[in-house]
């Protein structure tokens, strides 16, 4: 007898299959993202652990050692795959595990399956090597690579019936996905930096004496890090405040999820903060029983509560 999950069928087994692939990826690599879906249904989890080993397949090929030709060669392929999936042209039993599972997911539940090609289309923009003079010129970006992914997870967790506001909710998603990437180019500048890459704003960079860029352990002589840190962690802290009025939206452990993963980031950029010149030195992280702690905090609904007693406030 064929059981139920949230109410509808099982997947046969080749389906099963595919997402437990799907569900190791993320669960090996996926690092803060994991804490967050973890405490998801099983429906939703799987979905995400696809949507996850997707998106990650295109930031390996981004990340990787081919040369740009053949990156770009790559991405194409990948997004001629994704339109197969799109089509619903991916047989059950195909070889690739990924496309099975976000196949299946896809007819599960409404993903703007759109978004994953914003996300090649970001990747793309790294592969040429692009910089960005303006924030609005970097939000572009950060809405291929990271907002994207806010709107696709929406998808999958939808919102409660008689949501307020919830006509915004997709852009709530885009803004916190935005608050994530530019935490993430924070923590990362001094990776990147080694990799040949600059994301910072080239008018903030010149604003705060940080132009030549950050290629050892100390700021550039006569800059203002620490400035240039705090103005963008002002600017990302924006961010999480206008993308998380997504939290009253959301079911209660979808809910969950996305207050974790923003919990997640948001001490991360506290910390970054306190000490703006420790992202020269190394990677900027939290203790795993910290990560506990706020997906524990994110499961009781207090974040989503105190999101709506402030926007409640604000509408008084």
């Amino acid at each position: 007898m064929s059981g139920t999950v949230n109410g509808s069928p099982d997947a046969s087994a080749p389906v099963l299959a595919a997402y437990s692939y799907c569900e190791a990826v993320t669960g090996q690599q996926a690092g803060n993202f994991s804490y967050g879906i973890r405490l998801l249904p099983t429906a939703k989890r799987r979905a995400m652990s696809a949507l996850y080993a997707f998106s990650r397949r295109v930031d390996d090929i981004g990340d990787g050692p081919l040369d740009a030709g053949a990156k770009h060669r790559r991405l194409e392929e990948t997004r001629e795959l994704l339109a197969r999936i799109s089509e619903g042209r991916i047989d059950e039993d195909d070889t690739d595990p990924v496309a099975v599972a976000l196949s299946h997911a896809a007819r599960r539940f409404p993903i703007p399956l759109g978004g994953l090609d914003e996300l090649i289309d970001g990747v793309q923009m790294d592969v040429r090597g692009e910089s960005y003079e303006t924030w609005d010129d970097l939000a572009v970006y950060c809405r291929c690579v990271a907002g994207a992914i806010g709107r696709l997870s929406l998808g999958v967790f939808g919102t409660v019936p008689g949501a307020r506001d919830a006509a915004r909710a997709a852009e709530y998603a885009d803004t916190l996905g935005l608050a994530l990437q530019l935490t993430n180019i924070l923590r990362d500048v001094r990776e990147d930096a080694a990799n040949g890459r600059t994301y910072l704003p080239s008018d903030d960079l010149a604003k705060f004496g940080c132009a030549e860029g950050f290629h050892s352990a100390r700021p550039p002589a006569g800059a203002d890090f620490t400035g240039l840190v705090h103005f963008e962690v002002r600017r990302a802290r924006a961010l999480f405040a206008e993308g998380t009025r997504l939290l009253p939206m959301l079911d209660r452990r979808s809910g969950a999820c996305v207050a974790a993963m923003a919990g997640i980031y948001r001490r991360l950029l506290d910390r970054i903060a306190e000490d703006p010149e420790a992202v020269l030195r190394g990677r900027v992280s939290l203790p795993g029983r910290e990560k506990v702690y706020v997906a524990v905090r994110g499961l009781s609904g207090f974040d989503a509560r105190s999101v709506h007693r402030r926007t409640a406030g604000g509408r008084a």
